[in-house]
């Protein structure tokens, strides 16, 4: 099975790059729902606060690989040829994952103004409520791993100046292209 991974700071585009590959037939799998569940689990609101702070606490009592281990299980049952991971935060994460096939690891990449402006505008519970806790955010992913990971990507695609459909296409053709490469 080809595991394919997506790797990149908040609001670079992960989801978006995910979502396309989704569309295309490859089951999703969202490591940030294990936060969210998790946050809500404990009786918090899954806010940035406290997806942050469950986040640090699962990779400082199970590893820095905890989050992709609860996403495994959810592999244990695909049959399918190519599976998209949406979310990965350190090379930890990557090593569980090579567990079960093939990883190549995407990065995504946009810069900071952008990512800014795409976060505010997607809506979601966990957005940053200030310029200031996004740089908290993103302080808090580069001290986890985010930046190795995006480092040591396979390929990297770059969300600046593309829309959504652009960004989307261009990753289902790289994985089109990795999927032939590998006979899969």
């Amino acid at each position: 099975m080809l595991i394919v991974a997506i790797t990149g700071m908040p609001g670079a585009g992960k989801s978006t790059v995910a979502e396309a590959l989704e569309a295309h037939g490859l089951k999703r799998i969202v490591m940030g729902d294990v936060i969210r569940q998790e946050t809500k689990r404990r009786g918090l609101a899954p806010d940035e606060k406290n997806t942050g702070r469950v986040m640090l606490e699962l990779r400082e009592k199970y590893g820095p690989g905890a989050v992709a281990e609860v996403c495994l299980k959810s592999l244990e049952s695909v049959r399918d040829r190519a599976v998209v991971i949406d979310g990965i935060r350190s090379l930890a994460e990557v090593d569980v994952f090579r567990r079960a096939g093939r990883v190549l690891l995407v990065g995504v990449v946009a810069s900071r103004d952008r990512r800014y402006a795409l976060l505010t505008a997607r809506g979601r519970s966990d957005v940053p409520s200030s310029r200031a806790g996004f740089d908290e955010r993103d302080a808090r992913e580069l001290s986890i791993g985010v930046g190795n990971s995006i480092a040591l990507s396979d390929e990297v695609l770059v969300n600046e100046n593309v829309d959504a459909e652009h960004l989307g296409n261009t990753a289902v053709d790289l994985v089109n292209r990795w999927l032939d490469m590998l006979g899969e």
